[in-house]
C-alpha cells in the first residue's frame, strides 16, 4: 500500500513507519524541510502548501502532526499553539483527501481526552464529550477539522490515543525517573480511571486500521483494562522496587497543573470496543503488562 505520514519524525511516527515499511508499504513522509530522498514530500501547513497529487496517489494518509503537548499549562500561548497546530494541519490534510478523485483513507491523530471526566462510567467510541478542559475542547475542534475528508466519502478514523506507555517518551520516561527516587504517589485520592496503551499496541492497533478498511469512525486507543490512579501507581512502585506511600493533594495538583489539573484528575474508564470488534488482538491488555513492556 502506499501511506503518506505526518508528523513521521516524531515518537510514534517514528515506530510507525518502521513497521509499516517492514510489513513492504511504501510509506511517504510529509517533511517541513527540503526532502532528503524520494520516500519524503515537503509541506507547510502553516502556508497551507502541501502536495496534493501525493496525497491523492496514496492508498491511506496519516496524520500525527502537532505542537507537543508537554509545555507550560500557564501559558496562554502554549495553549493556542497546541490548538492551531491541531487543527490546522488536520484540515489541511482532509481536505487535500477530500479534492483527490479517488479520496484515500484518512487516519487522523486524537487524543482520548475527547471524553472528559465521567467518573466510573465505562466508555466506548459511542460515548459522548463532556466538559470544558482544555485538552477536551482541543480535541472536539481537532475531530472536527477531519470532517471535509468523510463528507467527501472517505474512510475516515479518528484515533483517539490514551498516553502511550514507554520508558524513552513522555510521561512514563519522567514518572519512571520520580518513582526510582522513592519520590512516586497516587495524584488525589487515586480512584480516578487511568487510560493507557503500550507502544507496540498502538503501532499494531494504527497498523491494523492502515491495513483494514472495515473500520471507520472514532477508534480509542488504550488497554482493555483500564486502571486507576491508585493501581497504576501500585504497579509502577512494584515494577521499580520502591515504595509509594505519598499522594498529591487534589489542591496542590490544579494550582501546579494548570490547564492540565484535568487530565492528571480527570476520570477516563474507556474500552477499545472498535478495534476489538474489528479483530485486533491487544498485546498487553493490562497496567501490569503495558509497564512491563513499557519498562522493557
Amino acid at each position: 500500500m502506499r501511506i503518506v505520514v505526518a508528523g513521521a519524525s516524531g515518537f510514534l511516527g517514528t515506530h510507525l513507519v518502521e513497521e509499516l515499511t517492514r510489513r513492504g508499504h511504501h510509506v511517504t513522509r510529509l517533511v517541513r524541510r527540503r526532502p532528503g530522498s524520494a520516500a519524503e514530500s515537503q509541506w507547510d501547513p502553516y502556508a497551507g502548501r502541501v502536495d496534493r497529487g501525493v496525497v491523492g496517489s496514496a492508498d491511506v494518509v496519516v496524520n500525527l502532526a502537532g505542537a507537543p503537548t508537554l509545555g507550560n499549562p500557564h501559558s496562554s500561548r502554549w495553549a493556542r499553539e497546541l490548538m492551531h497546530s491541531r487543527v490546522t494541519t488536520t484540515r489541511l490534510l482532509a481536505e487535500a483527501v477530500a479534492g483527490a478523485e479517488q479520496p484515500p483513507a484518512y487516519l487522523a491523530g486524537n487524543g482520548i481526552s475527547y471524553y472528559g471526566d465521567h467518573g466510573d462510567e465505562p466508555l466506548t467510541e459511542s460515548s459522548g464529550s463532556r466538559g470544558d478542559a482544555l485538552l477536551t475542547r482541543v480535541t472536539r475542534a481537532w475531530q472536527e477539522a477531519a470532517e471535509p475528508a468523510a463528507a467527501a466519502g472517505a474512510r475516515l478514523c479518528v484515533l483517539r490515543t490514551a498516553p502511550v506507555m514507554d520508558r524513552r517518551s513522555a510521561p512514563l520516561e519522567q514518572l519512571r525517573l520520580l518513582f526510582r527516587l522513592g519520590l512516586g504517589g497516587r495524584l488525589g485520592d487515586g480512584a480516578q480511571y487511568m487510560a493507557m496503551i503500550s507502544l507496540r499496541d498502538w503501532v499494531g492497533g494504527v497498523t491494523h486500521l492502515v491495513e483494514h478498511d472495515d473500520v471507520a469512525g472514532p477508534v480509542n486507543l488504550c488497554c482493555p483494562r483500564t486502571p486507576t490512579n491508585a493501581e497504576f501507581t501500585r504497579a509502577l512502585a512494584r515494577a521499580v522496587h520502591r515504595p509509594a506511600f505519598a499522594a498529591v493533594p487534589r489542591t496542590a495538583l490544579r494550582l501546579g497543573a494548570g490547564a492540565m489539573a484535568p487530565e492528571l484528575l480527570g476520570s477516563l474508564r474507556v474500552r477499545p470496543a472498535a478495534l476489538e470488534a474489528a479483530g485486533y488482538s491487544f498485546r498487553d491488555r493490562d497496567v501490569e503488562s503495558v509497564l512491563a513492556t513499557g519498562l522493557a
